[in-house]
């Protein structure tokens, strides 16, 4: 599958709640969450006035000109936060598009572009459930808090 990975534009922004809805975790068999759930204030802090936090970037990816996923990072109070300096990360496609490395090389191409704005780490929460947590670890993603349901995950950028 061809695909291009690139900056989201402002104006692409508010596609950011359907992005936000894709990427919560649901389990196969059971019934999906309402759309609605993206309203609640814990989910709400990943997409409100996206653009306007120094710490909030976004890069999308396109098939066909259309948007197929989105990797959003800010720095937030979310599920997977550890600390006041360090920014989350969402990532989210849609389901025709999973499967295809897309995902993996938006979360690359975050990190290349956080590493060249000096950051020393980043992290995420991901159902321990969700098959994106071996994608994580694969990129260099280590547990470091282990909840019930979930770990917090963090990514170290290395000093050269």
């Amino acid at each position: 599958m061809k695909y291009i990975i690139r900056e989201m534009y402002p104006q692409e922004y508010p596609l950011l709640a359907e992005f936000l809805y894709e990427s919560i975790f649901q389990r196969e068999n059971e019934i999906p969450f309402p759309k609605t759930i993206i309203q609640n204030p814990e989910l709400q802090v990943y997409i409100q006035d996206f653009g306007t936090l120094k710490d909030d970037f976004c890069l999308c990816a396109e098939v066909d000109h259309k948007l197929a996923g989105a990797v959003w990072v800010r720095n937030i109070h979310g599920y997977g936060n550890i600390d006041d300096e360090t920014p989350e990360f969402a990532v989210s496609l849609f389901k025709e598009y999973r499967g295809c490395g897309i995902g993996t090389e938006l979360m690359r191409q975050m990190l290349e572009l956080l590493k060249e704005k000096g950051y020393e780490k980043v992290s995420l929460s991901v159902q321990k459930e969700n098959y994106a947590l071996r994608m994580y670890e694969g990129l260099g993603f280590k547990a470091v808090i282990d909840k019930d349901e979930e770990f917090i995950m963090e990514y170290r950028f290395s000093k050269i």
